[in-house]
């Protein structure tokens, strides 16, 4: 029975001590509970193993590996989580300010029907654009308050523009937030994108309910420490 459980061990050892870290560390404790075993059996420990020093040297060797990528995820992860797991605001003090632009888009399909009245400047509520503009550039100047861990940040410049667009019959929207200061605007912008969507829905439900506001979404960034980021079709 015990020749038989070592043959086992020893044979899930050798399949798995190529994998995770997590699986070569319990590799090795199997191991060393293996050994002890044997000690109790036979009155000695037996000799150390190759596939027992190989399982050491691979923790050993992995264990700064795993060092270096928990750093590496701190730098590059979720910036809003906190050490043990809870939401944070990010610290932005340290940061220099810096000129900062995000352009954000999205799409609302009103049908044929809806398109023809928006077109025609004859929704009940008024003029559907201009007023879903007005919208947008406010929502951008409240993002910090509907998005609970954004910074409240002085925006220098907003442009919301929405255009009709008869290929499918929707309005497509184009928002840019601008800013210089010590984190980005995208929030802003996208924010500035959905209000302006949600509003042109308010506007027009009324003539039907199947209207869908869709590809919310960032096209193009520039400054900050990433750098200009654009949108690749």
């Amino acid at each position: 029975m015990f020749l038989r459980r070592m043959a086992v061990s020893l044979s899930h050892s050798r399949r798995f001590l190529s994998s995770s870290s997590n699986s070569s560390i319990d590799i090795a404790k199997a191991i060393d509970e293996l050994n002890k075993e044997m000690e109790a059996v036979f009155g000695e420990p037996p000799a150390d193993s190759g596939l027992a020093s190989s399982a050491r040297n691979d923790v050993m060797a992995q264990e700064p590996e795993l060092v270096s990528r928990e750093k590496g995820e701190d730098m590059h992860g979720l910036t809003h989580i906190g050490a043990t797991g809870e939401a944070q605001m990010v610290d932005v003090s340290p940061k220099p300010s810096t000129k900062r632009t995000a352009v954000s888009s999205c799409k609302v399909l009103l049908g044929k029907q809806v398109f023809d009245l928006v077109l025609a400047n004859q929704m009940a509520k008024g003029d559907v654009l201009s007023v879903a503009k007005i919208a947008g550039i406010n929502g951008a100047k409240h993002t910090s308050n509907l998005i609970p861990l954004c910074h409240n940040i002085p925006l220098t410049h907003v442009r919301v523009d929405l255009t009709l667009n008869p290929k499918d019959f929707s309005v497509d929207i184009e928002a840019e937030a601008s800013s210089t200061g010590k984190t980005g605007v995208e929030m802003e912008a996208m924010t500035a994108a959905s209000v302006a969507g949600l509003t042109v829905y308010d506007m027009c439900k009324a003539a039907s309910k199947y209207i869908q506001i869709t590809d919310i979404r960032l096209e193009s960034k520039a400054g900050g420490k990433s750098g200009d980021w654009h949108r690749e079709e």
